[in-house]
């Protein structure tokens, strides 16, 4: 006759026995271990969601953020913008070039000096049927802001044009879009002309470091540009400044860039982004294009030092493809250019853009425009009704 036996037997060791003998401390020794290999972009991106932002930051602060591994820059940075932003959210905008070519500057990647050879020929600004014309189609095509952008190294002498400068912004203004303006460097008068016209936004690029700027430009100094921005944040406009990478710089180049625009009083409300476009007759023809981590680690170092700004996919996205401009918005990029060219050279196909937003579930952001600025447009609605 069979006997049967029942054993009593203990429960087969976990996972986390056989791989640790002391599993009851498994997770703290982890966390523990975590911390200590914690990157600077983890610290840093946790500290900015727990403080906000700060201005007081070092270049080798700036560096050990830049240099983290790129797969944890890239999710800190995405931590960061999801924090700051709503993060489906990107900007469209459209620079239109109201005065081409002629420029008298040597800037090195610019196909608009007079110093080059590039078959950009010089032209009168552009009349106003036109400019509305284009500014109107933009926002038709979803643009919230309309940029536009004259080749002069600024505009002192400039009355007359400077005026039809001022009636555009209103102009366009009126038509419910954010206007912004690049026209070189920039007084403090013309500032305030600009702001009481209506500007939103004025961009003028620092483009590189300090140290580099003179291998780039020669005809202005940094300091020149620094009193530009420093005009247009007194006057109470929004400040545009960002940089160029692919110029021949070094990395610490680019964190010298981030720094200056990081360490400002007030950081820039948009920091564009630029891969050079290599035009063939500037200095910069030959460089070898920009890769696409390069853009992702400076994209999403800006948005961990910089978390409020605008974070802008500029010059050269025409290059990469979708998927690449995907990593460049998980990393904190939340602004785009779009229309068929960017001043005189190539960007992206509009029905292309289109398919990119639809595919990634992106939205359009609405224009913002500031309480004062808001003000003035309800108060100016109220009388138009009470006229009427």
């Amino acid at each position: 006759m069979l006997s049967i036996r029942f054993a009593i037997r203990r429960p087969l060791p976990s996972s986390l026995d056989v791989l640790h003998p002391h599993a009851v401390n498994y997770c703290s020794v982890s966390a523990a271990s975590s911390a200590s290999s914690s990157s600077a972009a983890a610290a840093e991106a946790d500290r900015c969601i727990r403080e906000g932002p700060r201005n007081d930051w070092t270049r080798p602060q700036i560096k050990s953020i830049y240099d983290s591994p790129l797969l944890d820059l890239l999710f800190h940075g995405a931590q960061v913008h999801r924090h700051a932003h709503n993060f489906r959210e990107v900007q469209q905008c459209t620079l239109l070039s109201i005065k081409t070519g002629g420029c008298s500057e040597d800037c090195s990647y610019c196909p608009q000096s007079s110093r080059y050879s590039t078959g950009v020929k010089a032209e009168k600004l552009m009349g106003k049927d036109s400019v509305l014309d284009a500014a109107q189609k933009a926002k038709e095509a979803g643009s919230t802001r309309f940029c536009m952008g004259a080749a002069w190294r600024d505009t002192i002498g400039r009355k007359t044009n400077f005026n039809q400068i001022l009636d555009y912004v209103k102009q366009i203004r009126s038509m419910g879009m954010e206007v912004c303006c690049t026209l070189g460097m920039l007084e403090k008068q013309q500032a305030l002309e600009l702001k009481e016209a209506g500007l939103t936004a004025y961009n003028h690029n620092l483009d590189t470091s300090r140290e580099y700027y003179p291998n780039v430009i020669t005809t202005r100094t940094y300091d020149d540009r620094l009193e530009t921005l420093k005009n247009v944040r007194e006057a109470g406009i929004s400040v545009c400044s960002g940089g160029i990478i692919g110029l021949g710089e070094a990395d610490d180049d680019r964190i010298g860039l981030l720094h200056t625009l990081a360490t400002l009083p007030t950081h820039p409300e948009s920091v564009p982004i630029n891969a050079l476009v290599a035009v063939k007759g500037t200095p910069l023809e030959d460089q070898k294009p920009v890769e696409i981590w390069d853009m992702i680690r400076m994209i999403a170092t800006a948005r961990i030092i910089m978390p409020k700004a605008m974070v802008r996919l500029s010059a050269g996205r025409v290059r990469f493809s979708m998927p690449e401009q995907t990593l460049c918005f998980l990393a904190g990029a939340n602004s785009i250019f779009t229309g068929e060219k960017l001043l005189t050279t190539p960007n992206n196909d509009y029905d292309a853009d289109q398919l990119m937003f639809k595919m990634l579930g992106l939205i359009p952001k609405p224009p913002v425009f500031s309480a004062k600025d808001s003000d003035a447009e309800n108060i100016e609605e109220d009388a138009l009704s009470s006229s009427g």
